[in-house]
């Protein structure tokens, strides 16, 4: 089994940090492969980047050359994970679906902790969208911006920890996700931390997709995700264009 793990922005560190959490995770003869999209922003913290993503990640899945099982875009509260549903027949898995629904099996309540404020809204409505919402305590910003994750690791930690406290002893939250997928491979240490499960979209992500594959499920093609009706692009060089 091949998949895909597509990361959102252009930071080709964070591509090999979400690889290598993937991998931690997959099951033997699974084959992780990390994508870093062509074009876009080196992270992505707001509505413009996050619709630039979404045409940067499907340019790139669409350009890969190779079999594949299944996509992960594992970039939290972005857009575009509908039209890679149009465009492929495999299996796709978005990274803040994959968390909120694992967190809903461990918990009553789950609570989000994020990078900037300002991501929070996008959040709340992929949430509200995929119909994850009701069970939300919270969402929650550390205060970091995405690339700070790596400069500042430590900072990022606790500031991470602290918001996530906060969720559980003032929003009554029993689960975190992690909501971003820079902080993949943090979820252990913030565990140990804060005494809750803690979800890492991007390790449940693969789980999740892995579990399709081997059903043989996948998209339905019946209506919402059928595939685009084929029509004249004009401009776009990208090869879901041609």
């Amino acid at each position: 089994m091949r998949i895909l793990v597509v990361n959102v922005n252009t930071t080709e560190s964070i591509t090999q940090a979400i690889a290598r959490s993937a991998h931690s995770v997959a099951a033997p003869g699974t084959e992780i492969i990390g994508l870093t999209p062509f074009f876009g922003a080196d992270s992505i913290e707001g509505n413009f980047e996050s619709y630039l993503a979404a045409i940067a990640v499907m340019d790139r899945v669409m350009a890969y050359d190779q079999p594949f099982d299944a996509v992960i875009q594992a970039g939290y509260g972005e857009h575009g994970r509908e039209g890679l549903q149009e465009l492929l027949n495999v299996p796709v898995v978005d990274i803040t679906d994959a968390a909120a629904s694992t967190a809903m099996f461990l918990g009553h309540a789950y609570s989000v902790v994020t990078t900037l404020d300002r991501t929070v809204p996008l959040i709340e409505d992929r949430l509200k969208l995929s119909g994850l919402w009701d069970r939300c305590a919270s969402v929650r910003a550390s205060g970091l911006a995405v690339l700070e994750l790596e400069s500042d690791p430590e900072r990022a930690l606790e500031a991470i920890v602290r918001q996530a406290e906060l969720a559980v002893l003032e929003d009554k939250a029993e689960v975190i996700c992690l909501g971003c997928g820079g902080m993949a491979g943090l979820d252990e240490q913030i565990r140990q931390r804060t005494g809750v499960p803690v979800v890492d979209g991007v390790t449940a992500a693969v789980t999740i997709a892995e579990s399709l594959v081997r059903l043989g499920l996948s998209t339905s093609k019946v209506r919402t995700y059928a595939t685009p009706r084929p029509k004249k692009i004009v401009g776009w060089p990208g090869r879901f264009g041609r």
